[in-house]
């Protein structure tokens, strides 16, 4: 049995003989960026600060040599073979620690769909290094120069070894690079994102029930952490409240409904506030919340969508016993507004 010692915190883990540093972080319900689990991505590199560990085998193009002389790990293929291991890994708190984002990375539209009559969906690929960030995250995406000034995107996608990042656009009315996402480009068309963004990432080592809503676009987020979550084994109940006007406005039905039928801890919810349809609920979530969950103080909240949706359905988690530590909230700016990343880069509060 080796102990891993989370710095700068100071929070320590007990890893068994044989078992992985990722594995074991996650069984403490702590969570580091992962994907292939492999040794070939290279998402959960970190910093080893002291002690030894086998790094079995892994692709020098997920950690170079001079990485490995740095100190640097990939931690879903790393046991520790000391006493103890000290790794580098979030903030003072044991939150995670963001990555550094970065300006203009050029990528290039691999697909385009259409998802709802006012949703495309863009999947990029990039030419580079692919950007390192949380689900959860957003980047900015625009062409200043083709009339379409940068605006917030949040990634709805789980880290991929690819790096591929997907973007889910809402068509907002007098939004110029909403239209120019919808209308004007296409695929093989190269584009430049920064980021990432934001800190709509929850706390990984919470182990609680959790409730996710979502309406429009908001659920691309809410993807990207369902996504990650599931992925990494998360095994306490998960729900998700999705709201839209009406059956047409709803997409990603068929992702959900596989995450459900594979997850026996995962459960949809539809309610639809324009028309009534076999299957689903009807009327806007704060209104459906109470008969669904009569008690919310012991779940973890995420809520992503216009500010009106996310404010009405922060004041329903609360009505129902919702901690304001544990509600997690990300609402769009409107387009028409011109927008630059905020000083502090945070589009999200908490509470």
């Amino acid at each position: 049995m080796s102990r891993i010692r989370l710095h700068p915190s100071g929070r320590t883990v007990e890893c068994r003989d044989g078992e992985t540093v990722l594995s074991a972080l996650e069984q403490a319900g702590y969570a580091l960026p992962n994907n292939c689990r492999a040794g070939a991505c290279g998402e959960c590199k970190v910093k080893v600060i002291s002690g030894q560990f086998d790094q079995g085998m892994v692709l020098d193009m997920a950690l170079s040599q001079g990485e490995r002389k740095d100190g640097y790990g990939l931690m879903c293929m790393a046991k520790p073979i000391s006493d103890e291991l000290v790794i580098e890994y979030g903030t003072a708190d044991a939150k995670p620690k963001l990555f550094p984002p970065r300006e203009n990375a050029l990528f290039v539209v691999t697909d385009r769909i259409a998802r709802t009559p006012r949703i495309v969906e863009l999947r990029l690929r990039p030419l580079g290094q692919p950007l390192r960030y949380w689900p959860g995250q957003y980047v900015m995406l625009g062409d200043a120069a083709a009339g379409a000034p940068p605006r917030c995107y949040s990634i709805a996608n789980a880290p991929r070894p690819d790096g591929e990042i997907v973007l889910q656009i809402t068509r907002v009315d007098g939004g110029p690079t909403s239209a120019w996402a919808h209308d004007r480009l296409s695929v093989g068309d190269q584009v430049r994102l920064s980021g990432p963004y934001g800190t709509f990432i929850g706390d990984p080592s919470v182990d609680s029930p959790v409730l996710c809503m979502a309406a429009g676009s908001g659920l691309a987020p809410i993807l990207a952490l369902t996504d990650a979550a599931l992925r990494r084994g998360y095994r306490p109940p998960v729900t998700l409240v999705v709201s839209a006007q009406t059956r047409r406005d709803l997409y990603e039905q068929g992702l959900l409904a596989y995450w459900q039928a594979k997850h026996r801890n995962f459960k949809v919810v539809v309610t639809l506030t324009r028309e009534a349809q076999e299957g689903s609920l009807t009327g806007r979530i704060p209104a459906i919340l109470p008969g669904l969950f009569p008690d919310l103080s012991n779940h973890a909240v995420f809520v992503a969508g216009s500010p009106a949706f996310v404010g009405d359905c922060v004041t329903a988690a609360r009505s129902l016993g919702a901690k304001d530590d544990q509600i997690h909230s990300e609402g769009y700016v409107s387009q028409h507004i011109p927008e630059a990343p905020p000083a502090d880069r945070l589009m999200t509060t908490n509470g």
